[in-house]
């Protein structure tokens, strides 16, 4: 009797275990279920949310096909060069190579395209990265994207300081020939904040991970003088 009883017990004790068992699974396969659910709602979520980042922008005038610069010329080699306004390399390199970047849109050897990004926000704390590039777009809206970016280089805040206020921005636009009306509105309304994101979005998936990067028909350009430049130009033409 006693050896049935024990029998009984032990099967018992198998069946529990094999109950629990079965409880374990089924938890697990249910939260493993609920977790990669989450993933998914995530991952489309993001999708979604950095679809709408990037593509619902205003274009100012003068962009490129893809909207992601202002070009200039229409020569046969594409020089596409990517700046931040905050940047202390970039405006050295406007200072020493702007006048030939200008001379072969002059010559009709090269079309240029201006790439300003936002690369640099995380040193000013009033994100004048973008806030300048934005204006830049308002320039172009005014025919004056060149003249503008030209002179907020010269007029470049240090690194880490909340950058120039927007009505400072507006002040030299009219110094370079806009209208303070229509320009203002445009930079104290952000029109082209969106395209800024867009610009630096599309930057960074084409792999520029700096400014200034000048690409000479796609391939980077090593030596920035005017003499490397103009070098590069004859040899892709």
């Amino acid at each position: 009797m006693s050896n049935r009883k024990g029998q009984r017990d032990a099967a018992r004790v198998v069946r529990q275990q094999l109950a629990r068992e079965r409880r374990r699974k089924r938890t697990f396969w249910i939260s493993t279920a609920a977790v990669v659910v989450l993933i998914i709602a995530g991952l489309v979520g993001w999708s979604v949310w950095s679809g709408q980042r990037s593509d619902h922008f205003t274009t100012p005038p003068g962009a490129n096909a893809d909207g992601t610069g202002i070009a200039a010329g229409g020569g046969p080699v594409t020089v596409d060069v990517y700046e931040d306004f905050q940047c202390p390399v970039c405006k050295q390199f406007e200072q020493t190579t702007g006048v030939t970047l200008a001379q072969l849109v002059a010559d009709n050897k090269a079309k240029v395209v201006y790439h300003p990004v936002a690369y640099l926000n995380r040193f000013s704390t009033t994100e004048y990265s973008t806030r300048s590039s934005a204006a830049s777009g308002c320039a172009a809206a005014g025919g004056k994207f060149r003249d503008y970016a030209k002179a907020l280089f010269d007029q470049q805040p240090p690194e880490g300081s909340a950058g120039l206020p927007d009505d400072q921005l507006i002040d030299i636009g009219v110094g370079v020939g806009l209208d303070r009306g229509s320009f203002g509105g445009c930079v104290k309304d952000k029109t082209y904040r969106t395209w800024v994101e867009h610009v630096t979005d599309e930057a960074s998936r084409s792999n520029v991970t700096g400014t200034p990067t000048v690409l000479v028909n796609g391939q980077p350009l090593a030596d920035r003088s005017p003499q490397g430049l103009t070098s590069a130009v004859a040899a892709a033409g």
